[in-house]
């Protein structure tokens, strides 16, 4: 049985204790080599680093994923700082990147998605190269 709290609480993302961001948008892709499913998420900006407020709180040592079964601590294999405009100064996006390789952690990632998609507005849609990358 989950506490009224924790059921009441939308779920969350964050890189730094207490910080929490507002994802973009998500990849889902299958290495078609070793079959481990690979995650991008996007984001187009991180409060974690407007006003230097990760110096400020914790680093997680781990991106942490939270709603109402947990938390989930994932480990990046990347996280990639995009910068574009007229100097190229200006934070496009960020992009952090990792692996699930086990079917119990897919599916509770995905369970994770599904209740962040839906307390956020967003939509799941398969691209056309998507559908066709799974048939």
């Amino acid at each position: 049985m989950v506490s009224p709290n924790l059921a009441a609480s939308a779920p969350t993302i964050e890189f730094f204790d207490g910080i929490y961001e507002d994802l973009s948008n998500v990849s889902l892709r299958r290495d078609r080599q070793t079959g481990d499913r690979i995650v991008l998420l996007i984001f187009k900006q991180l409060h974690a680093i407007e006003q230097f407020r990760s110096y400020t709180s914790r680093f997680s040592n781990a991106l942490k994923l939270t709603d109402e079964e947990g938390q989930i601590a994932i480990q990046p294999d990347s996280v990639q700082f995009v910068f574009g405009g007229p100097e190229g100064d200006d934070l496009d996006r960020v992009e952090c990147k990792f692996a699930i390789d086990r079917d119990d952690h897919w599916d509770r990632f995905m369970r994770f998605m599904h209740r962040y998609a839906e307390a956020n507005g967003m939509a799941y849609g398969e691209s056309e190269q998507e559908q066709t990358e799974a048939s």
